[in-house]
C-alpha cells in the first residue's frame, strides 16, 4: 500500500508528538518553579524587555479532537494506541 502525501504529513508529525508533550511538561514544570520562587500575581523581565506575571489561570482551554488516528507501537516502546493483533486483523504485517 503506497502512503498519501496526506498520510505522509501526518505520520512526520505523530513522530514529533512526544517532542511536543514533553516540551509541555518541561514548561510547565518551569512555570511551577518560578511560582514557588517568587509567589502568584508577581511580575518579572526579561534581557529583551518582554514582561512576565504569575498568576492562576481563570480556565483551562480544553481540546477535544473530533476524530483520532491509533498507531501500533513504535520500537522502544512500550505499546501504541492499537494492538498489534488489530493490526495483524486487518491485514498488515507487524511484528
Amino acid at each position: 500500500m503506497k502512503l498519501t502525501e496526506v498520510q505522509r504529513r501526518f505520520i512526520e508529525l505523530d513522530k514529533k508528538k512526544a517532542e511536543v508533550k514533553k516540551f509541555l511538561e518541561e514548561y510547565n514544570a518551569a512555570a511551577e518553579a518560578v511560582v514557588a520562587e517568587v509567589g502568584l500575581m508577581q511580575y518579572f523581565q526579561d534581557e529583551e524587555g518582554i514582561v512576565y506575571k504569575t498568576g492562576v489561570p481563570l480556565g483551562t482551554f480544553v481540546f477535544f479532537p473530533r476524530v483520532e488516528i491509533l498507531r501500533t507501537r513504535r520500537d522502544g516502546e512500550k505499546a501504541g494506541s492499537m494492538s498489534l493483533k488489530e493490526a495483524k486483523d486487518a491485514g498488515f504485517d507487524v511484528q
